[in-house]
This record gives structure tokens, sequence and C-alpha cells, in this order.
């Protein structure tokens, strides 16, 4: 099964790919299953309250869906969509999308199935999030970056020791 689209939902602070979903087609349902994953992420994890998060994008179709918009509105996250044909307006995304499929689709474009692209999928973001630094982020790895931005929310005095 050659690879198929795949949705991620990237903090852009942290770079921490928070949801994703791999399909057959690029749908609303795919969207929608991404952000979807991205909100159990961030809920499992404490937050609190998501109505001060905004959700960027291409105006791919699929963003601009009825379902998608409400159910971003469901839980208070703006929408924001990028103009059209402009693939700078959505630079983290291409990124994101870049290093996929250099460092896992195109090191073996064919899987079985869907069940073993997913597993590649999953495989791929653990390394993307907890091993692979990120230049961004001062060459944290997203992970890093994020706890070091929560520790210094908790603790606003305290030196970088986490680093």
């Amino acid at each position: 099964m050659p690879a198929g689209p795949t949705a991620f939902v990237t903090d852009v602070y942290a770079r921490k790919i928070v949801g994703w979903k791999v399909a057959t087609e690029m749908t609303q349902k795919l969207v929608t299953d991404a952000i979807d994953h991205a909100i159990d992420t961030r809920k499992r994890s404490g937050a609190a309250s998501l109505d001060s998060l905004i959700h960027h994008s291409d105006a791919g179709s699929q963003y601009t869906a009825v379902a998608f918009t409400e159910r971003l509105a469901a839980e208070g996250i703006l929408p924001s969509v990028g103009s059209v044909g402009d693939s700078f307006d959505n630079a983290l995304a291409e990124s994101v999308n870049s290093s996929y499929k250099t460092e896992l689709i195109d090191r073996q474009p064919l899987y079985p199935g869907a069940t073993e692209l997913a597993l590649g999928t999953a495989e791929w973001v653990a390394f993307y999030n907890r091993q692979r630094p990120n230049g961004y982020c001062q060459d944290l790895t997203p992970d890093r970056a994020e706890a070091l931005y929560y520790h210094r929310q908790r603790h606003p005095h305290a030196e970088e020791a986490l680093r």
C-alpha cells in the first residue's frame, strides 16, 4: 500500500506534533480525526481549556468544511486559514510534512496495509517529538522545549536548570 494522506496538528511554540491521523483519502473526516487526537492529547496532559488555541491551516476544503469548523468551535479553538496558493503562509505544516516524507515515507514507500502505515507514523511521531532536535527550539526536542516552557511558567524565577 502506498503511503496515504496524513494530517498533522503541530504546536507552533514547541514544534510538537500533538495530533495526527493517516487515511486512504484526504477528507474532512481525516482532519477532524487529527484535531480530535490533538484535543485528546492536550486534555490528557492537563489542559483545562483549549479556548486560547488557534488552528491554522491551508484553505483546503477539508479545513473549511462546516463539520470541521464546528468541531473547533465546540472546543473554543479559533480557526485561521492561510491565503490560497502561498506555501510560505503554512510553512510549519509544509516543514513537518516534508520531514515526514523524507524521514519515513521515502525510506519505505510501500506499506502492506493501513495498520502498518499508522504504526510507522506513530513511531516517527514519537521520534520527532522525543529525540529529534529542532533548530527553532534551540536544538531541543519538541518534548523538551514544551517541558521547559511549562517549567518556566510554574517557576518564573528559576534558573534554566532543566537544560
